[in-house]
């Protein structure tokens, strides 16, 4: 690294305002890290310029997954008494490093980024200074008119960023909710409700949990890493959309009753589909193929209802939900079969699998209706807990810096 890669004033994004004129000067800034040893030395120097120049009452809070890299005895032998260490030998994932920082952190304004020089500590006195004017949520953005991503970025994370973007679309409408380096007051986590990320999307679970509609991104250079290793990966991916899933089902509960239930819907009628073919070939008799095919699709329907569309009664006993399920389906699956054969011999719809699509059409309300208010009630769901972190209050704690925390 070069010694310009150093110089605060090249990572400048905006002119903040001069020191003296701030009102919102105390800064909790919570970093996580898994092998970031070789860049911490790095960040805490700038973050010591900021803090001096600025006239900032900051503090660090480092949240480390028990990297063993040199990390703890890096921060020991600086004994600077406004960095702080936590290491986590249990539940570790970004996410969760995040909010343990936040459950820590003292100051007025909360701030969290990465640990690898991609977001700029420079940007921190903008942000101050959005929170100060109204807003609620500051972003340090990558997509804004005045931001610029690193030219060695490349097109496929690039891209990856702009999908994961896309998706984000019901929850916000920000440019850049995807970013990891964003600032609020920490006040705000008295009003979050179970945040719960999966995956290293916490900003976007901040935004939903916490009810942020003032929301500001900031323009920022986001800088390729220099040291060390990315920690994205494909797991981190279908973390993502496991965490999109979890945001659907809390902020459009109904509506995602709703899509997954025609998710699921759509695969049993595959099931049908591909039964009812099988056995037209094998010539069996187009009742009985009707009355095996539905009888399959109603099958495989049960378990990822279970598991996804009313997921909420996972911890019901499965016993008793698949002997109501039975119960409960076998009029739909009545129903289903005599229209699907009253219409192979009154109606012409061309082939046998036409019938059956309308047969399954013409049920799918009553089927939903059977599973949502019969076999998987909605009780469960409207129980929304108020816990935070397994019980745990998002409230500052006692601290002793460098201590080792589980």
């Amino acid at each position: 690294m070069s010694k310009s890669d150093l110089n605060p004033a090249r990572h400048q994004p905006v002119q903040a305002r001069p020191a003296v004129a701030r009102q919102l000067r105390d800064v909790s800034v919570v970093v996580p890290t898994y092998h970031e040893a070789v860049n911490l030395p790095h960040l805490i120097q700038r973050l010591e310029a900021l803090r001096t120049e600025q006239q900032l009452d900051l503090e660090l809070i480092l949240v480390d997954d028990d990297s063993r890299d040199g990390t703890e005895e890096l921060v020991a032998a600086l004994a600077l008494d406004w960095v702080q260490l936590i290491i986590r030998r249990r539940h570790r994932g970004l996410s969760a490093a995040v909010l343990r920082g936040l459950q820590r952190a003292r100051k007025t304004v909360c701030v969290v980024m990465d640990a690898d020089l991609s977001h700029p500590p420079e940007a921190i006195p903008g942000m101050l200074d959005l929170l100060e004017a109204g807003q609620e949520f500051v972003i340090g953005s990558r997509y804004v008119s005045g931001a610029s991503t690193d030219e060695n970025w490349g097109l496929f994370r690039w891209l990856n960023s702009k999908v994961a973007t896309l998706l984000a679309w019901p929850f916000t409408r920000v440019r850049d909710p995807m970013a990891g380096f964003f600032a609020f007051r920490r006040a705000a986590l008295a009003g979050a409700d179970h945040l719960n990320p999966v995956g290293y999307k916490i900003g976007l679970e901040l935004i939903v949990k916490c009810g942020f509609t003032r929301i500001a991104e900031l323009p920022i250079h986001f800088a390729d890493r220099q040291l060390g290793q990315s920690k994205l990966s494909l797991k981190q991916q279908f973390r993502y959309i496991q965490h999109l899933r979890r945001l659907l089902i809390y902020k459009y509960p109904q509506q995602s009753f709703s899509l997954h239930f025609l998710g699921v819907a759509f695969v049993g009628l595959l099931v049908n589909l591909v039964a009812l073919t099988t056995l037209s070939l094998l010539s069996v008799p187009w009742s009985w193929a009707v009355a095996v095919a539905v009888s399959l699709a109603l099958g495989h329907d049960f378990v990822p209802h279970r598991r996804l569309t009313f997921s909420h009664a996972k911890t019901g006993r499965l016993s008793r939900q698949l002997a109501y399920y039975i119960m409960a389906s076998l009029p739909v699956a009545l129903l289903n079969v005599a229209l699907t054969v009253w219409l192979l011999h009154h109606w012409v719809l061309g082939p046998v699998q036409l019938a059956a699509c309308a047969g399954a059409l013409a049920v799918l309300p009553l089927h939903y209706l059977i599973c949502r208010y019969v076999v998987f009630p909605p009780l469960y769901l409207h129980l929304k807990p108020r816990v935070r972190m397994a019980g745990q209050t998002l409230e500052p704690a006692p601290i002793h810096p460098h201590s080792p925390t589980p």
